[in-house]
């Protein structure tokens, strides 16, 4: 996606240790209209996968996630890192390691909105190390749900994450990869 890597390299800003700050359009403010073009390639991308729900993690996966919703027709669940008073017992529960936050964060999902048989694509923002998605489709795994596909909007393939979820089998796709960060550059493939 141009548009998309573009943005990256007129605002993206290397804050070293492999972090990439993107803030201006994803991460703390959002570009509808860059993000309505994300969900709709995504969606272009998995159509023939027949996905039946979309999950992601909190909080900036939701909007790519919402906008392939929208697209696809799809609901979108998103894992909880906080289990409000609201989400009964039991849930499913798995942990992985926050890049940006340091420490292991919990993703919890109500059994109430991802189903035994369901076909589930995972999109997220950033696919780096890929333990957060790997976390989420442990989830999808557990639910007796069937993993189809996983999105991330940018991929830093130098992290290896792409590696880390090979043994799902099932497409990844990434609509702009970043492969070094090193001595304060941003280069995309």
């Amino acid at each position: 996606m141009e548009a998309l890597k573009e943005r990256i390299r007129q605002e993206g800003q290397n804050l070293g240790r492999g972090i990439l700050k993107i803030d201006s359009f994803l991460n703390h403010q959002i570009d509808a209209a860059l993000l309505a073009q994300v969900g709709e390639e995504i969606a272009a991308r998995f159509t023939a996968a027949r996905s039946t729900r979309i999950l992601t993690a909190e909080v900036s996966g939701i909007i790519p996630a919402v906008m392939t919703g929208k697209v696809l027709g799809l609901p979108v669940v998103y894992a909880r890192k906080h289990k409000p008073i609201t989400m009964m017992e039991p849930v499913f529960v798995d942990s992985a390691p926050s890049h940006t936050k340091g420490g292991e964060v919990l993703l919890m999902v109500s059994p109430e909105f991802l189903h035994k048989g369901d076909r589930v694509l995972i999109v997220d923002d950033f696919l780096a190390s890929g333990k957060t998605i790997d976390g989420l489709a442990r989830i999808v795994q557990n639910a007796g749900a069937e993993l189809v596909g996983i999105a991330a909007v940018v991929e830093k393939s130098f992290e290896m994450g792409r590696e880390t979820l090979a043994h799902w089998g099932v497409p990844i796709e990434s609509m702009a990869i970043i492969t070094d960060m090193s001595d304060g550059k941003i280069e995309l493939a």
